[in-house]
């Protein structure tokens, strides 16, 4: 089986969703030739406006890495009555026996258990012969409810559910519930209620009040019944939901202690990893998952190419233990830049202090995969994960590295989920995140806000000020507030809840948090003075939002104090996430 991921779309406006929506199409017409190019189009009109249809539709779609699309689910979900109904699901032909559709499936409980709804409701065609004059879609029908059994999932039974509207219809479909293996008992009031939301809302031209009325009055037992099982020889498929909305995906750089620099006091060391890892662990909220491999495309989409070519090739040239410090910065002529590699290093750099050397490269290269992979861990349904790397991001631009930062990790991750939806970058580093402000200053899709010390006294020193608000298209989407030099958690709180109410404005389907601790008390490279409850705080305001959440880690250098102020940062998060979903 290819490899693919599956995530939801919510819109239809990005050229990558019209695109697998097309895709989608030309499966759903292989499978179901009578669809036509309208019903596909009235789902796109119910993901645009639930309220005027009573319910909201979400698009599932399995994608390999080069967006051909093997597979997708459309599922509806009613607020009002707590239960998730699914219109389609099927496969790209020929993929039958590729595990895709059960993936998807998984991924739709996921997404009903979540919602914290009853279960899921599908109708499917019947197996039995009696109610199916096409006696040659007989077989298909038991593979397709067999499929379902293996979740539990299996057809009301004892009401008139599957009778004809019309008398010349055929195969009037069962009702079949999966109660997300939540050994849920249906009461007859519940299930009239679902019966009489899906009868209304999913067929208002089609299915007359008084046929409606026949169905509802029919159910009788209370609770209702499944059918018994049929197709597996075994009282109850035990199948355990792979999900626990309290855990956090953890993706560390496992590369990340081999640029080691012990020279010139450099803090920016291995040992920060190991101080958070060993505080956050404690909350028993982590699950650790491996990074995966991402192709150079997503780095050079947001970094120069030639920038990229040159890290690349320089850093295999040094030996071990060997690094080079930028020293020449050839500003004055930028179209004829220096042959020279150790002289290079200042055309491609801001600062005196960010050396280069031979397992530099390695570590960024694969702090970029982490990061990748959080991202895509939130295309897949993940509602939070933490990219916790070294080197940090976000100093890095499109043509220079610099204050410790190679590759920017959230700006490449950002750009990355650009592609499904509208992403915002919130970066609570200490410094400001120039590295975000000059990748994304002309771009409307990605919002950029920085909290940081102002740049009269604090590094970068060249950006981050308040007049700086975007260029272009992307005028009005970068937002800076630059802080005075004494600041106390109270002062920081008050301007974060000011930038998450901007950040609410935008309305973004993705947010990323460059996720700096420099901002804490005694920290070598910060002058504020925020303690553990202050983090907590922040946290727990952050906790609040409601979209998917990437924390990728940046500055950060008191390990005295690191870890328990991550620690205290998430467990704020958790516990306000946690209240939110009650």
């Amino acid at each position: 089986m290819s490899l693919f991921k599956i995530r939801k779309i919510t819109d239809s406006y990005l050229p990558s969703n019209r695109y697998a929506i097309e895709q989608v199409f030309a499966i759903l017409r292989a499978h179901f030739p009578s669809v036509k190019k309208e019903n596909v189009n009235e789902i796109l009109e119910q993901m645009k406006d639930p309220m005027k249809y009573k319910f909201s539709s979400g698009l599932f779609v399995a994608e390999n890495g080069k967006n051909s699309v093997k597979g997708f689910a459309i599922m509806s979900y009613l607020p009002d009555k707590k239960f998730c109904f699914l219109d389609y699901i099927a496969v790209k032909p020929g993929k039958t026996s590729s595990g895709v559709g059960g993936a998807i499936y998984e991924r739709l409980r996921e997404e009903a258990e979540l919602l914290k709804t009853i279960g899921i409701f599908m109708e499917c065609l019947p197996d039995d012969p009696k109610l199916c004059r096409d006696k040659s879609s007989i077989k298909q029908n038991k593979a397709r409810l067999a499929f379902y059994e293996r979740y539990g999932a299996r057809p009301i039974i004892g009401t008139k559910f599957e009778t004809t509207v019309n008398p010349e219809d055929n195969c009037p479909p069962y009702l079949v519930f999966d109660d997300l293996g939540n050994d849920i008992k249906l009461s007859a009031a519940q299930t009239k209620r679902v019966m009489k939301a899906i009868l209304q809302r999913k067929y208002p031209d089609y299915c007359p009040r008084k046929y409606i009325r026949m169905v509802i009055n029919s159910v009788k037992d209370d609770p209702v019944q499944l059918r018994d099982f049929k197709y597996l020889l075994k009282e109850r498929p035990l199948i355990k939901l792979n999900i626990d909305q309290d855990q956090i995906p953890l993706i560390v750089n496992d590369k990340h202690d081999i640029h080691h620099v012990k020279e010139r006091g450099y803090i920016e060391s291995p040992v920060r990893i190991g101080s958070i890892l060993k505080e956050i662990n404690r909350l028993n909220a982590f699950i650790l998952k491996p990074s995966r491999g991402f192709p150079d495309k997503h780095i050079t989409e947001v970094h120069n190419p030639k920038y990229f070519a040159y890290f690349k090739t320089v850093c295999e040239k040094f030996p071990d233990g060997k690094s080079i410090y930028p020293y020449v910065f050839p500003v004055r002529n930028a179209i004829r830049p220096p042959s020279d590699f150790s002289v290079l290093a200042g055309y491609y750099c801001i600062d005196t202090f960010t050396p280069l050397n031979k397992n530099a490269f390695v570590a960024a290269r694969s702090g970029v995969n982490c990061a990748l992979t959080g991202a895509e861990m939130l295309l897949e349904g993940a509602r939070s994960a933490y990219v916790l790397v070294r080197p940090p991001g976000h100093h890095a631009e499109r043509d220079v590295f610099g204050g410790f930062c190679y590759f920017n990790n959230s700006s490449i991750a950002a750009n990355f989920l650009s592609k499904y939806g509208k992403v915002a970058i919130l970066d609570i580093d200490y410094h400001h995140g120039n590295g975000h402000q000059q990748i994304f200053y002309n771009r409307k899709d990605v919002f950029t806000v920085s909290i940081h010390g102002n740049p009269s006294f604090a590094y970068p020193y060249f950006t981050g000020f308040a007049d700086e608000k975007g260029e272009g298209k992307g005028e009005g989407f970068n937002l800076n507030y630059p802080l005075k030099e004494t600041l106390s958690g109270e002062e920081y709180l008050t301007v974060l809840k000011k930038a998450i109410r901007k950040i609410s404005a935008f309305k973004p389907d993705y947010l990323i948090i460059s996720f700096g601790l420099d901002v804490a008390k005694g920290d070598p490279t910060g002058t504020w003075s925020l303690r553990g409850a202050d983090f907590k705080n922040n946290g727990s305001e952050i906790g609040k939002l409601p979209y998917p959440i990437l924390f990728v880690q940046e500055g950060g250098y008191q390990n005295r104090t690191l870890g328990i102020n991550a620690r205290s940062f998430f467990e704020g998060y958790i516990s306000t996430r946690k209240n939110r979903k009650r």
